[in-house]
């Protein structure tokens, strides 16, 4: 069964961290990728950029419409993510709750079932 672990960032909760506080959680994701890759549940990982450097397209009378991200005014924002394939709801809350991200008050990781995917069998 396969779940997405998403991470939503904060800026106030980031940036109220010291720097070896962010440090720490951003080298946390080696170790976590390395035991779901051995444990074979890992399919993909993608971390995103900031808001500030999207886009927003609309199609509108016929055409599109391009504005500057991010899409919405937001405190919170999606961050990235893990795709794992794993036996269980239950192992897949177990590994959210081992992403770095989880530890840190303000912040967590949402656990949702994939119910279709494309473009990423191995």
């Amino acid at each position: 069964m396969k779940y997405l672990l998403i991470m939503h960032m904060n800026p106030a909760v980031w940036e109220s961290l010291t720097e070896e506080e962010r440090n720490a959680i951003m080298s946390g994701h080696g170790p976590f990728m390395d035991a779901i890759r051995e444990s074979g549940e890992f399919i993909g990982t993608t971390a995103l950029a900031d808001p500030s450097n999207s886009a927003v397209v609309r199609v509108r009378d016929g055409g599109p419409v391009v504005t500057d991200g991010p899409y919405l005014e937001a405190k919170e924002y999606l961050g990235g993510y893990y795709l794992v394939d794993v036996e269980s709801r239950e192992r897949a809350l177990e590994l959210a709750a081992m992403i770095p991200d989880a530890k840190v008050d303000g912040l967590g990781i949402e656990v949702r079932p994939v119910m279709f995917s494309a473009g990423t069998e191995m």
